[in-house]
């Protein structure tokens, strides 16, 4: 679970700065201004990079950079590579893993196969990397 959480820090760090990049490539499209509350093409637009983000790297090795750093990987049940699918899947799931207190996570705790609420979900795993 420790090692889950460290790859997920790092990941956050090298997410933000995705986040700053991605903001700052469309702020001239908003002649400049800060977006307001009443703009949903902006959280979403940051939602699809947050997804492309993830999901590239989950589809393509199954690691990203936190899970690189701590040897871990984001297979199928049977460790096999993810689809495009299971990545939206695992992705929207672990968002709501997150809403009622982190849940779908402490839930890794009591799982006898120490998956979450997203991997159930997904029908996809973390696994150690075997190296």
């Amino acid at each position: 679970m420790l090692r889950r959480l460290a790859a997920i820090s790092y990941d956050l760090f090298l997410l933000l700065a995705v986040l700053f990049v991605a903001t700052a490539l469309i702020l001239p499209f908003n002649r400049g201004e800060a977006f307001t509350p009443d703009q949903f093409f902006y959280p979403l637009y940051l939602f699809v990079v947050s997804f492309v983000f993830y999901g590239w790297f989950w589809t393509h090795g199954g690691q990203t950079l936190g899970l690189r750093a701590w040897k871990l990987k984001v297979l199928t049940f049977d460790r096999q590579p993810i689809s495009w699918g299971q990545a939206l899947l695992r992705f929207v799931a672990a968002l709501f893993s997150w809403l009622p207190l982190a849940l779908g996570f402490v839930w890794i705790l009591f799982d006898r196969n120490r998956r979450g609420w997203h991997d159930h979900f997904s029908k996809t795993a973390v696994f150690f990397e075997d190296r």
